[in-house]
Protein backbone atom coordinates (compact mmCIF):
# COMPACT_ATOMS: atom_id res chain seq x y z
CA UNK A 1 0.00 0.00 0.00
CA UNK A 2 2.82 2.42 0.91
CA UNK A 3 6.30 2.22 -0.58
CA UNK A 4 8.81 4.94 0.28
CA UNK A 5 12.29 4.94 -1.26
CA UNK A 6 15.10 7.22 -0.04
CA UNK A 7 12.67 10.00 0.85
CA UNK A 8 14.17 13.36 1.81
CA UNK A 9 12.65 16.72 2.70
CA UNK A 10 14.87 19.77 2.94
CA UNK A 11 13.74 23.18 4.17
CA UNK A 12 15.67 26.41 3.81
CA UNK A 13 15.57 28.95 6.62
CA UNK A 14 17.48 31.86 5.20
CA UNK A 15 21.02 30.63 4.69
CA UNK A 16 20.43 27.48 6.73
CA UNK A 17 19.45 24.14 5.18
CA UNK A 18 17.41 21.85 7.43
CA UNK A 19 17.09 18.18 6.47
CA UNK A 20 13.85 17.25 8.18
CA UNK A 21 13.91 13.82 6.52
CA UNK A 22 17.14 12.26 5.38
CA UNK A 23 16.81 9.18 3.20
CA UNK A 24 13.84 7.30 4.67
CA UNK A 25 12.86 4.01 3.04
CA UNK A 26 9.99 1.80 4.22
CA UNK A 27 7.12 -0.32 2.98
CA UNK A 28 3.75 -0.77 4.65
CA UNK A 29 1.52 -3.50 3.29
CA UNK A 30 -2.21 -3.29 2.75
CA UNK A 31 -4.01 -4.02 6.01
CA UNK A 32 -1.02 -3.28 8.25
CA UNK A 33 -1.19 -1.04 11.30
CA UNK A 34 1.92 0.95 12.14
CA UNK A 35 2.83 3.61 14.66
CA UNK A 36 5.40 6.26 13.77
CA UNK A 37 7.14 7.61 16.84
CA UNK A 38 9.89 10.08 17.63
CA UNK A 39 10.74 13.11 19.74
CA UNK A 40 10.17 16.67 18.62
CA UNK A 41 12.38 17.36 15.62
CA UNK A 42 12.71 13.70 14.68
CA UNK A 43 10.91 14.16 11.35
CA UNK A 44 7.68 12.33 12.17
CA UNK A 45 5.46 15.32 11.36
CA UNK A 46 7.30 15.84 8.08
CA UNK A 47 6.89 12.17 7.23
CA UNK A 48 3.21 12.37 8.11
CA UNK A 49 2.74 15.33 5.77
CA UNK A 50 4.45 13.45 2.96
CA UNK A 51 2.58 10.19 3.51
CA UNK A 52 -0.68 12.14 3.72
CA UNK A 53 0.07 13.90 0.41
CA UNK A 54 0.01 17.26 2.21
CA UNK A 55 3.57 18.00 1.03
CA UNK A 56 5.99 16.75 -1.62
CA UNK A 57 9.49 15.39 -1.03
CA UNK A 58 12.66 17.19 -2.06
CA UNK A 59 13.94 13.87 -3.40
CA UNK A 60 13.05 10.19 -3.33
CA UNK A 61 9.91 8.33 -4.34
CA UNK A 62 6.58 7.67 -2.68
CA UNK A 63 4.21 5.11 -4.17
CA UNK A 64 0.72 5.04 -2.66
CA UNK A 65 -1.37 2.07 -3.74
CA UNK A 66 0.92 1.68 -6.75
CA UNK A 67 0.80 5.34 -7.83
CA UNK A 68 3.95 7.47 -7.67
CA UNK A 69 2.68 10.60 -5.93
CA UNK A 70 6.11 12.17 -5.45
CA UNK A 71 5.78 14.69 -8.26
CA UNK A 72 2.04 15.08 -8.71
CA UNK A 73 0.52 18.53 -9.05
CA UNK A 74 -1.33 20.07 -6.07
CA UNK A 75 -4.70 19.34 -7.71
CA UNK A 76 -3.76 15.72 -8.36
CA UNK A 77 -2.53 15.36 -4.77
CA UNK A 78 -5.85 16.74 -3.51
CA UNK A 79 -7.72 14.09 -5.50
CA UNK A 80 -5.48 11.34 -4.13
CA UNK A 81 -5.98 12.60 -0.56
CA UNK A 82 -9.74 12.59 -0.91
CA UNK A 83 -9.94 9.13 -2.48
CA UNK A 84 -7.14 7.23 -0.74
CA UNK A 85 -6.55 8.71 2.73
CA UNK A 86 -8.75 9.38 5.72
CA UNK A 87 -7.34 11.88 8.23
CA UNK A 88 -7.92 12.02 11.99
CA UNK A 89 -6.29 14.85 13.94
CA UNK A 90 -5.62 15.60 17.60
CA UNK A 91 -7.84 18.70 17.58
CA UNK A 92 -10.73 16.98 15.73
CA UNK A 93 -10.94 19.84 13.16
CA UNK A 94 -14.74 19.83 13.09
CA UNK A 95 -16.73 22.80 11.82
CA UNK A 96 -18.38 24.18 14.98
CA UNK A 97 -21.56 25.54 13.40
CA UNK A 98 -22.51 22.41 11.51
CA UNK A 99 -24.03 19.16 12.74
CA UNK A 100 -22.15 15.88 13.10
CA UNK A 101 -23.90 14.63 9.97
CA UNK A 102 -22.88 17.69 7.94
CA UNK A 103 -19.29 17.42 9.16
CA UNK A 104 -19.12 13.81 8.02
CA UNK A 105 -20.62 14.68 4.62
CA UNK A 106 -17.91 17.21 3.77
CA UNK A 107 -15.41 14.88 2.02
CA UNK A 108 -18.21 13.71 -0.27
CA UNK A 109 -19.01 17.30 -1.21
CA UNK A 110 -15.41 18.28 -1.92
CA UNK A 111 -14.42 15.16 -3.84
CA UNK A 112 -15.40 13.99 -7.30
CA UNK A 113 -18.36 12.04 -5.95
CA UNK A 114 -21.45 11.93 -8.17
CA UNK A 115 -23.69 11.09 -5.21
CA UNK A 116 -26.87 13.08 -4.82
CA UNK A 117 -27.84 14.65 -1.49
CA UNK A 118 -29.93 11.68 -0.36
CA UNK A 119 -27.09 9.22 -1.02
CA UNK A 120 -24.57 11.48 0.74
CA UNK A 121 -26.78 11.70 3.81
CA UNK A 122 -27.24 7.94 3.88
CA UNK A 123 -23.49 7.34 3.58
CA UNK A 124 -22.76 9.86 6.36
CA UNK A 125 -25.38 8.29 8.67
CA UNK A 126 -23.89 4.85 8.08
CA UNK A 127 -20.42 6.16 8.85
CA UNK A 128 -21.59 7.70 12.13
CA UNK A 129 -23.34 4.47 13.07
CA UNK A 130 -20.11 2.59 12.38
CA UNK A 131 -18.40 4.53 15.19
CA UNK A 132 -21.32 4.24 17.62
CA UNK A 133 -22.94 7.64 17.08
CA UNK A 134 -26.32 6.68 15.65
CA UNK A 135 -28.82 9.14 17.13
CA UNK A 136 -26.25 11.95 17.45
CA UNK A 137 -26.41 13.06 13.80
CA UNK A 138 -27.92 16.48 14.47
CA UNK A 139 -25.70 17.36 17.44
CA UNK A 140 -23.15 20.14 16.98
CA UNK A 141 -19.56 19.69 18.23
CA UNK A 142 -20.26 21.84 21.31
CA UNK A 143 -22.99 19.36 22.29
CA UNK A 144 -20.62 16.39 22.15
CA UNK A 145 -17.89 15.17 24.49
CA UNK A 146 -14.28 15.08 23.34
CA UNK A 147 -14.49 11.38 22.67
CA UNK A 148 -17.69 11.81 20.65
CA UNK A 149 -16.11 14.61 18.64
CA UNK A 150 -13.19 12.34 17.79
CA UNK A 151 -15.67 9.66 16.73
CA UNK A 152 -17.27 12.18 14.39
CA UNK A 153 -13.81 12.92 13.00
CA UNK A 154 -13.20 9.20 12.47
CA UNK A 155 -16.58 8.84 10.76
CA UNK A 156 -15.66 11.74 8.47
CA UNK A 157 -12.35 10.05 7.66
CA UNK A 158 -14.16 6.81 6.78
CA UNK A 159 -17.02 8.21 4.70
CA UNK A 160 -15.16 8.02 1.36
CA UNK A 161 -14.11 4.42 2.14
CA UNK A 162 -10.36 5.15 1.84
CA UNK A 163 -7.84 2.27 2.02
CA UNK A 164 -5.56 4.22 4.41
CA UNK A 165 -6.36 5.93 7.71
CA UNK A 166 -3.75 8.39 8.97
CA UNK A 167 -4.19 9.48 12.59
CA UNK A 168 -2.04 12.28 14.02
CA UNK A 169 -1.94 12.08 17.85
CA UNK A 170 -5.60 10.97 17.79
CA UNK A 171 -5.88 10.64 21.59
CA UNK A 172 -3.81 13.71 22.52
CA UNK A 173 -6.83 15.64 23.83
CA UNK A 174 -8.62 12.71 25.45
CA UNK A 175 -8.53 11.13 28.91
CA UNK A 176 -7.22 7.58 29.28
CA UNK A 177 -10.60 5.84 29.28
CA UNK A 178 -11.83 7.71 26.21
CA UNK A 179 -8.47 7.12 24.52
CA UNK A 180 -8.92 3.37 24.92
CA UNK A 181 -12.40 3.61 23.39
CA UNK A 182 -11.07 5.49 20.37
CA UNK A 183 -8.14 3.11 19.97
CA UNK A 184 -10.55 0.17 20.08
CA UNK A 185 -12.28 1.66 17.03
CA UNK A 186 -8.95 1.74 15.22
CA UNK A 187 -8.46 -1.89 16.23
CA UNK A 188 -11.82 -2.84 14.72
CA UNK A 189 -10.97 -0.98 11.50
CA UNK A 190 -7.62 -2.75 11.32
CA UNK A 191 -9.28 -6.14 11.75
CA UNK A 192 -11.66 -5.18 8.94
CA UNK A 193 -8.64 -4.77 6.65
CA UNK A 194 -7.85 -1.05 6.74
CA UNK A 195 -4.24 0.19 6.62
CA UNK A 196 -3.71 2.40 9.67
CA UNK A 197 -0.85 4.78 10.47
CA UNK A 198 -0.69 6.29 13.95
CA UNK A 199 1.60 9.29 14.44
CA UNK A 200 2.27 9.46 18.16
CA UNK A 201 4.77 10.13 20.93
CA UNK A 202 2.78 7.95 23.34
CA UNK A 203 4.02 4.38 23.85
CA UNK A 204 0.58 3.33 25.17
CA UNK A 205 -0.95 4.36 21.83
CA UNK A 206 1.85 2.75 19.81
CA UNK A 207 1.34 -0.63 21.49
CA UNK A 208 -2.02 -0.92 19.71
CA UNK A 209 -0.22 -1.04 16.35
CA UNK A 210 1.30 -4.13 14.80
CA UNK A 211 4.52 -2.30 14.04
CA UNK A 212 6.43 0.59 15.62
CA UNK A 213 8.72 2.75 13.48
CA UNK A 214 10.94 5.14 15.44
CA UNK A 215 12.53 8.20 13.86
CA UNK A 216 15.50 10.23 15.04
CA UNK A 217 17.16 13.14 13.24
CA UNK A 218 15.17 12.48 10.08
CA UNK A 219 16.13 8.81 9.80
CA UNK A 220 14.57 5.52 10.82
CA UNK A 221 16.17 4.44 14.09
CA UNK A 222 14.23 1.19 14.52
CA UNK A 223 11.38 -0.73 12.92
CA UNK A 224 9.87 -3.47 15.10
CA UNK A 225 6.88 -5.78 15.01
CA UNK A 226 4.77 -5.79 18.17
CA UNK A 227 2.82 -8.98 17.73
CA UNK A 228 -0.56 -7.21 17.32
CA UNK A 229 -2.43 -9.06 14.58
CA UNK A 230 -5.63 -8.45 12.63
CA UNK A 231 -7.23 -11.42 14.28
CA UNK A 232 -6.34 -10.24 17.81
Amino acid sequence: MIDVVDLARVYRLGEVEVRALDGVSLSIGAGESAAIMGPSGSGKSTLMNLLGCLDRPTSGRYLLDGVDVSRLSPDALAEIRNAKIGFVFQNFNLLPRTSALENVELPLLYGNSTMDAVARRARARASLARVGLAGREEHHPSQLSGGQQQRVAIARALVTDPPVLLADEPTGNLDSRTSEEVLSIFGELHRAGMTILLITHDADVARHAGRVIRLKDGRIQSDERTGVQKSA
